[in-house]
């Protein structure tokens, strides 16, 4: 029987990582961006980062994941075992917060925050919901090459992880873009990807689906990703309604922002925002 591919392997805890690491990973060329195949994207790192807020001890309750800050600090190496630390920052019974650091050797390449709510479902009275973005059924839409990133086949997380489907806009034009997403092949192997990971995965694509600048002349990198969610997703698909802005029409401070209203089956379940470095090349 075939292995499924993943985007992260076990591996053993490196000696010369933190001595509070308890796991271990290696990304794999499918965790590979569309600019360096050295280095990781952004979506998968982001993905394994919700795990481990996950998976921090819960204590008695049955926590959700409100909100992920996730630091991308370094690039992420493909091929090289990292390690990986969590802890639980503020304990509580309605309100948690946990952390985890990825760690390339002693270097940190990565850390995320994450905001826990008690999970409680109860009764609501009849309210105004946030209008959806999106029309259409998940999934639904064309599918598109890139023009901008490397050869689409070569291995890498855009073009072999994840299965993009476009509503409204364009990977290889300017402008918000609409879409939806789902990855391809799981984050470790034999684990079904839980809905916190999958839209972890998906909102990380908010900048660079939705450019509105020439990638040839500038460059505008994420250093961050802040998702908040009011439920946990369902279904494989999220759907993201993108936009990135970059100061006025004129002028930009080097600095801008990317904007995604998520979605999945139900409607709309979220919303993700990441900083933009911003520089002329």
């Amino acid at each position: 029987m075939t292995r499924r591919p993943t985007l992260f392997d076990p591996a053993p805890v490196p000696t010369d990582g933190p001595h509070d690491a308890i796991e271990a990973w290696t990304a794999t060329e499918y965790a590979r961006g569309p600019w360096d195949p050295r280095h990781c994207h952004g979506g998968p790192v982001s993905a394994l980062l919700a795990r481990a807020c996950e998976r921090a001890p819960t204590g008695d309750v049955d926590w959700l994941i409100s909100r992920l800050t996730i630091e991308l600090t370094r690039p992420v190496p493909v091929g090289v075992p990292l390690s990986l630390t969590t802890t639980v920052e503020r304990p509580g019974r309605k309100v948690s917060v946990v952390a985890a650091s990825l760690w390339d050797a002693d270097t940190e390449v990565a850390k995320v925050r994450g905001l826990r709510i008690r999970h409680l479902d109860f009764d609501l009275p009849p309210h105004d919901l946030a209008a959806p973005e999106i029309d259409g059924t998940p999934g639904e839409g064309r599918h598109e090459r890139t023009a901008w990133a490397i050869d689409d086949d070569t291995i890498a997380f855009h073009s072999h992880g994840a299965e993009h489907r476009l509503v409204d806009g364009s990977w290889n034009d300017p402008g918000p873009v609409t879409l939806w997403i789902r990855l391809t092949v799981d984050l470790i192997d034999q684990e079904r990807p839980t809905g916190v990971q999958r839209a972890a995965a998906a909102a990380d694509f908010g900048n660079g689906v939705s450019s509105s600048i020439d990638y040839e002349q500038y460059l505008y990198i994420n250093p961050d990703l802040t998702m908040h969610l009011a439920r946990a997703p369902r279904g494989e698909w999220i759907g993201m309604s993108s936009h990135s802005t970059y100061g006025t029409a004129e002028m930009s401070s080097g600095a801008g922002f990317a904007e995604s209203a998520l979605h999945d089956e139900a409607g709309r379940v979220g919303r993700s925002v990441q900083s933009l470095f911003v520089d002329p090349r």
